[in-house]
C-alpha cells in the first residue's frame, strides 16, 4: 500500500505538496488541510490495466443520433427547470442551506418515480418518519443506508432502479482513500465513481451537496463540472415559499426557476407565483409600493417592490436593501439625484421585494426608481400599475428583453396600466406625469 500526504484546499481542491497560509487556486485563507490518501496496489494495478484499452476517434458526422425520451417529473415546477423532465442517466447535484427542504422534495420525487434512496444522513427509520408525517406513498422507494461508494455501487449495477437518490455526497467515502468523510479527495472521487456507474446504465442520479455559510456549494469546484446539472433551492427559512433555480444544465435552460411552497405535507409547486408575490399588494393606495414585472427564463413574474425614505441625523445616511442589487440601486439614487433634482443625501433608503424573491434583471430598474420617488414625494401611483424598463445614467427608460411577454402577463393579471420605455422614454417625463405637484 502506497502512502501520500498532501496538503488539500477544502474550497477548490488545490493540491500542494506542503502547507500554505493561501490558497493559490482560489485565495483564500487557511483553508489547506493536511489529506493522507492511501491507495491500494490492487485497485492501482486494475485502473492500469483498464486505461491499456485503446479508443479510437471518429467522426462527429458519423455518429448516430438518438432520440432521447425525458421522463416527466411529474411537478410542473420541477421538470420546467430542468428542461422538460428527466434525461435517462442525466446527473443532478441539488444544493441548499440545512432545512431548507432537499430532503423532502427528493423523496417526493423518487416516491413518484420509484428507485434507490441511499441515506448517509438518516437511518431508515428516520426516513420513514418523515415518509410517514408527509404522507409520502413508500411502496416504490427502496432505502439504502449505506455510505461506501463502492457498495453503492454494486448495489445500483444490481438492482438497476429507475432513479437514484444520493443524500448527501459530503457523506459518501471510498476505502480506497484515508480522508474523512467531506473532504475535498472524498468528495470528488466519490462522486466521480457515482457519475460513472449511472453513466454507464444510464440511470438518472440525483446528489445532494451541503453550502458552506457564504451559500456556495461545499466541495472541490470540480464536483459542479462533472454533473449535467447544477441546481439551488432558495428561500428563508421564516417564510413557506422555496425557489428552485438552474445554475447549470447540458439538458436545458439555465435561467428557468420553480416556485415551491412549504406546506405541513411537504413542497407543493406554485403554479400561479405572481399571486403569491403580489398579495394583497397596496400598490396604488399607498406611497412607496410599485408592482414590477421581471421575467425568470420564459416565465413572466409581477412582484412588489417597497421603499421607505425618510429623514436622518447621521452624517452617512443607510442604504439597506434587499432583493436587488445594493450597486444597482446606488446607481439609480445617483441617477435620481442628478435627473430630477432630488436631496436622497440626506435621507435613508430602504428598498425590499416581497415574498424573499431575488430580482437581477434590468427590467426593475423603473419600478425601484418610482417606488423611492413615491416615498421620497409622498405620492402613491395610479391603481393596478406596473413598471417596466431599464434606467440609462442619462435618465432614459429603455426597452428590455421579453417585454411584450411581460405586457401580456400584467394585463391577464388586471394590471391594465403600464408604465413602459414606449409611453415614457425618460425619467423627466414620467416624473412629470405621475408625482406633479401644485
Amino acid at each position: 500500500m502506497k502512502t501520500r500526504t498532501s496538503y488539500v484546499c477544502q474550497q477548490c481542491g488545490y493540491n500542494s505538496g506542503q502547507w500554505l497560509g493561501k490558497c493559490p487556486g482560489c485565495d483564500s485563507w487557511n483553508s489547506l488541510v493536511e489529506t493522507i490518501e492511501s491507495f491500494k496496489y490492487a485497485k492501482t494495478q486494475r485502473l492500469k490495466e483498464r486505461s491499456g484499452v485503446s479508443t479510437n476517434p471518429i467522426k462527429l458526422s458519423e455518429v448516430i443520433k438518438k432520440d432521447t425520451k425525458r421522463v416527466s417529473c411529474g411537478v410542473g415546477e420541477f421538470d420546467r427547470v430542468l428542461g422538460g423532465g428527466i434525461v435517462p442517466g442525466q446527473v443532478v447535484l441539488l444544493a441548499g442551506e440545512p432545512g431548507i427542504g432537499k430532503s423532502t422534495l427528493l423523496l417526493e420525487l423518487v416516491a413518484r418515480l420509484g428507485g434507490l434512496y441511499v441515506s448517509g444522513e438518516e437511518s431508515p427509520q428516520q426516513v420513514k418518519i418523515r415518509a410517514d408525517r408527509l404522507e409520502i406513498s413508500s411502496e416504490k422507494i427502496s432505502i439504502l443506508p449505506e455510505t461506501d461508494v463502492d457498495n453503492i455501487c454494486v448495489q445500483i449495477e444490481t438492482a438497476r432502479p429507475n432513479l437514484v437518490i444520493i443524500d448527501s455526497i459530503q457523506t459518501i467515502t471510498t476505502e480506497d482513500l484515508t480522508g474523512i468523510a467531506g473532504a475535498v479527495g472524498q468528495v470528488r472521487e466519490s462522486a466521480f465513481r457515482l457519475v460513472r456507474t449511472a453513466k454507464s446504465l444510464n440511470i438518472p442520479l440525483f446528489i445532494v451537496g451541503h453550502v458552506t455559510k457564504e451559500g456556495t456549494i461545499a466541495g472541490p469546484k470540480v464536483l459542479e463540472h462533472t454533473v449535467d446539472t447544477v441546481l439551488q433551492l432558495e428561500g428563508e427559512k421564516g417564510l413557506q415559499l422555496r425557489i428552485l433555480r438552474s445554475n447549470k444544465n447540458r439538458f436545458g435552460p439555465t435561467d428557468e426557476i420553480g416556485i415551491f411552497e412549504m406546506a405541513d405535507l411537504g413542497m407543493k409547486e406554485v403554479k400561479n407565483p405572481s399571486e403569491i408575490f403580489i398579495g394583497e399588494s397596496p400598490s396604488g393606495e399607498k406611497a412607496g409600493s410599485v408592482i414590477v414585472a421581471t421575467l425568470e427564463g420564459t416565465r413572466p413574474l409581477l412582484v412588489e417592490v417597497q421603499a421607505l425614505v425618510v429623514s436622518t441625523p447621521l452624517q452617512i445616511p443607510r442604504r439597506v436593501v434587499n432583493g436587488v442589487d445594493y450597486n444597482r440601486v446606488q446607481l439609480i439614487l445617483g441617477v435620481l439625484q442628478k435627473h430630477l433634482r432630488l436631496p436622497l443625501a440626506t435621507f435613508d433608503i430602504y428598498v425590499n421585494v416581497s415574498g424573499g424573491i431575488k430580482i437581477d434583471t434590468p427590467a426593475a430598474d423603473l419600478g425601484i426608481a418610482l417606488a423611492i420617488i413615491s416615498s421620497f414625494k409622498n405620492i402613491p401611483l395610479a391603481k393596478k400599475t406596473v413598471a417596466i424598463g431599464e434606467i440609462g445614467l442619462l435618465g432614459e427608460v429603455r426597452r428590455v428583453l421579453g417585454l411584450k411577454l411581460m405586457e401580456k402577463e400584467s394585463k391577464r393579471l388586471g394590471y391594465p396600466h403600464l408604465v413602459t420605455p414606449e409611453s415614457y422614454p425618460s425619467l423627466v417625463a414620467i416624473n412629470a406625469k405621475f408625482f406633479k405637484t401644485s
